[in-house]
């Protein structure tokens, strides 16, 4: 791989040293038509668009991975909001990321853990001085003088304020649970602080839960979105969990807070609602904020609904109550008489718009897109259009101009054009299958590149996560459907039960019941499709991450000769285990229907079918990988299956990461996961 640019590093002896070149746009040319794990992370991750003030530019930052230096670097581009003048404004060897308009002319971001500002045309960089606090994420507010950002705080217990002396000692004392969250043990939290701004420097900073344990932002997730400024300044709305210990481990109970910053005084908007209620939003008139809200606690996967706050009477109103999907990434009418969401519908993510006077919902975008966040210009030469951004399982995430009235795309930016043009794309399918109680269940086929119907071709049968997942029109760099099928396979993507994006009923038919029905509907897709004259039933191989990696565990025990073989990544084996040693507790607590010592019908049906009881029963293959940073389903899980595998004789191979958590990230890592993968496939399918 090829990277533009280089710089030099001066050593205290005054020699010139050669440093790494910088991380860039790939030049490289495929060697092949075919996608293979080398080009897929040539390809530039495009991400965070932002309008400036006049609606006539936008900011967005492309991510560029180097295998050879092992890590990533993010620059920042300009264009005009037409798709022209299309510039790289940053070259630099630290990541730049959180670009925003600090007004037509002038750009502010993150870099190193500092704030800068910049002329737009990338010159000018200077240095916003005032704090010495490492910052992780900002907000400016719509009248320019204040900042909201996010820097972290310590918590807990430490050896030296047990003992001053103690300075090199290690250990972790630990009175209550979420003393470690996600990847890492919690000794830090989190914290927003609002400070004032003059332009070139930050005053006053003052932490909103000065001396309080919550986080704000909620880990390990949450950033600046779960924060509003109000139109005059003067206010801030935020989202926190006010819980800790056991009480976190057990709630998703987040609340909407309002903090007036002159007075401090605040109020819980949404007290009494018992979910998540996250992501408020002030409306352009300062009359009304929304935000996202789920009805019952904890339960991760309730319907995200859109609420409706007037600041007049104090009402709440469910403004999505007659919507049968999921509503993310609000955005105002800059009139505030209406707004845009996304929602993840039949298995495709689009924008529809909310008639506020109306209460009329209709969908804008059409076609196998999944869109992202859109901001709206209000007077282009076109009319009103909607900036965002666009992506599908044949293309990487690529910025949008939408008509609002006509749903029609205009591709804006073409970050990997050189490399896709070269590329020979597998064709995706739609496809309804009869699942075992006589519904239809949708999925995805995608077909190797250059498909021949006279040929037979291996099938891999792709379990998704979640559980209350969706398989969409998404593009991963972590499980790459299209880089399956170039290496010769049929993929199947079936959203069983459990997924999000068919209603109510689809979804919640999972909880209290992993090991039935939902596993009934892959094995409906695998007979579905070995029907076809093209499949070789005997060359179907089931991979997935997470339950995912829970399903792969769970068909290996009675999947009655339909696989030959199987790969798990980050998979459940051992549900009473995994309850007890897993950080969210309320995930497993709903979706298992109780703790293991708990009397119930649900609960225990549930841990009786673990995985793990039926591992006698596993006589195909296996490939278990696993992060030894995953806290959220620990290592322990792909120990023990891999254990239980060879113990009852059973072929069975293990990749772990030490330096890795639920996902592989690092490029090598991502390298050698995909080379042992495949090489798997290859033995067990081919």
């Amino acid at each position: 791989m090829l990277f533009a640019g280089s710089f030099a590093l001066t050593g205290c002896n005054g020699n010139a040293q050669k440093a790494a070149p910088l991380i860039g746009k790939s030049t490289a040319t495929p060697d092949s038509d075919l996608l293979n794990a080398s080009v897929l992370n040539q390809l530039g991750r495009v991400s965070d668009p932002q309008v400036s003030p006049n609606g006539k530019k936008i900011i967005y930052g492309v991510s560029y991975y180097s295998v050879e230096q092992n890590k990533s670097n993010r620059e920042l581009f300009v264009m005009n909001t037409d798709g022209s003048d299309n510039h790289q404004i940053t070259h630099t060897p630290e990541s730049e990321s959180n670009a925003c308009w600090l007004d037509n002319n002038r750009i502010l971001f993150l870099s190193g853990g500092k704030l800068w500002v910049m002329q737009a045309d990338g010159t000018g960089k200077k240095h916003i001085k005032g704090t010495e606090r490492r910052i992780a994420g900002f907000s400016l507010s719509p009248t320019k003088d204040k900042l909201l950002f996010m820097s972290f705080v310590p918590t807990g217990t430490r050896p030296t304020d047990l003992d001053p002396s103690l300075d090199k000692a290690t250990g972790r004392i630990i009175d209550d649970l979420m003393y470690r969250h996600w990847d890492s043990f919690v000794e830090e939290i989190p914290h927003t602080f609002v400070a004032s701004f003059n332009g070139t420097t930050l005053s006053n900073e003052k932490d909103l839960l000065e001396g309080l344990p919550y986080e704000l932002p909620t880990l390990p997730f949450g950033g600046m979105g779960e924060l509003s400024w109000s139109p005059d300044g003067e206010s801030v709305a935020y989202s926190c969990r006010k819980l800790t210990g056991v009480a976190y481990a057990v709630s998703t109970n987040t609340d909407i807070y309002l903090r007036h910053l002159e007075t401090n005084n605040e109020v819980n908007l949404s007290e009494g609602m018992m979910g998540y209620d996250t992501a408020p939003l002030f409306s352009p008139c300062g009359q009304y904020m929304v935000w996202n809200s789920m009805e019952r606690d904890g339960y991760e996967a309730d319907k995200n609904r859109l609420m409706l706050y007037s600041f007049e009477d104090g009402s709440i109103k469910d403004l999505t109550a007659n919507f049968p999907y999921n509503v993310n990434a609000a955005t105002w009418m800059p009139q505030s008489d209406g707004l845009y969401f996304t929602s993840c519908a039949e298995g495709v993510t689009h924008v529809f718009v909310l008639d506020l006077v109306t209460g009329n919902i209709g969908q804008v975008t059409n076609g196998l897109y999944d869109c992202g966040p859109v901001q709206v210009i209000e007077s282009s030469p076109e009319g009103e259009q909607l900036i965002g951004t666009y992506v599908s399982l044949s293309m990487p995430t690529e910025l949008v101009s939408i008509d609002p009235v006509s749903g029609e795309y205009t591709q804006l930016s073409h970050e990997n054009k050189h490399l896709l043009d070269v590329l020979t794309m597998g064709r995706v399918e739609e496809r309804r299958v009869t699942t075992t109680d006589r519904k239809k269940m949708h999925m995805w086929v995608v077909y190797p590149p250059h498909f021949d119907p006279e040929q037979t071709y291996p099938v891999v049968l792709f379990c998704t996560g979640g559980p209350q997942g969706t398989l969409s029109q998404s593009w991963s760099y972590r499980w790459c459907h299209q880089l399956i099928a170039a290496n010769g396979y049929i993929v199947l993507l079936p959203n069983r039960r459990g997924t999000t994006a068919f209603g109510k009923e689809w979804t919640e038919q999972i909880s209290g019941d992993y090991p039935g029905q939902n596993m009934q509907d892959y094995l409906s897709a695998v007979d579905h499709m070995k029907k076809e004259p093209f499949v070789d039933g005997n060359r179907i191989g089931a991979v997935g991450a997470s339950y995912g990696g829970y399903s792969i565990f769970q068909l290996a025990g009675y999947h009655k000769e339909r696989f030959a073989a199987f790969i798990a990544h980050a998979g459940i084996f051992n549900q009473e285990h995994m309850y007890m040693t897993t950080e969210e507790v309320f995930f497993p607590h709903w979706d298992n229907g109780g703790a293991p010592w708990d009397n119930n019908p649900v609960a225990k049906r549930h841990y009786a079918l673990s995985p793990h009881k039926k591992v006698q029963n596993w006589d195909r293959p296996i490939l278990i990988t696993h992060g030894e940073l995953d806290y959220r389903v620990p290592v322990d899980q792909a120990m023990a299956a891999f254990n239980a595998a060879r113990l009852n004789g059973v072929p069975a191979q293990m990749l772990l990461f030490p330096d890795e958590n639920h996902w592989i990230l690092k490029p090598q890592n991502n390298m050698l996961w995909n080379r042992v993968f495949f090489d798997f496939l290859e033995k067990y399918l081919k």
